[in-house]
């Protein structure tokens, strides 16, 4: 009888061990370094990110809603289908991406005014973008607004031709 005690104390003893090897082991198996960010390396100079991403970008929102007045009449101008709305929220998002550019590496002129500007860009972005997503033509309107606001303010400072 008492073999059969110490049998069994003995395999109870292994099975509990096994287990905590089985959890240790896990727990160290699991344990993955935080994956470093990636290398970023700029490329393009802010006078090409204004005139290929900026640009094209602000004139698509621009462009999409208004009022042309002429001798035929008047027409509202504003996205209709959900591909023209897609699209003016894709030239938001450029905008607001293009503020994040314009403050990697060295191309910010300095970590005051350029950072406050270029997250008035991104801000006016968002804006735009909220407003192709709820289909609010006023919202453009109002997002464009901010939008040259934030070109006009931040070219009187650091345009240079």
């Amino acid at each position: 009888m008492r073999i059969v005690y110490w049998l069994f104390v003995v395999s109870a003893a292994l099975f509990v061990s096994g287990i905590g090897f089985i959890v240790a082991g896990a727990r160290t198996t699991h344990r993955v370094a935080p994956a470093e960010a990636p290398a970023l390396t700029p490329v393009a100079s802010v006078k090409q990110i204004m005139n290929g991403i900026v640009q094209p970008a602000a004139n698509v929102v621009f462009g999409s809603v208004g009022t042309i007045i002429s001798a035929a009449g008047i027409v509202e101008k504003a996205p209709k289908t959900d591909e023209e709305w897609a699209a003016v929220g894709s030239s938001a998002v450029a905008l607001v991406e293009s503020a994040n550019l314009l403050v990697m590496g060295d191309r910010a002129v300095d970590r005051e005014d350029w950072v406050k500007m270029s997250r008035a860009l991104a801000e006016a972005g968002m804006t735009a973008l909220k407003a192709t997503e709820a289909k609010s033509t006023d919202g453009v309107l109002s997002a464009g607004a901010a939008v040259n606001e934030s070109c006009d303010n931040c070219h009187r400072k650091y345009q240079r031709e």
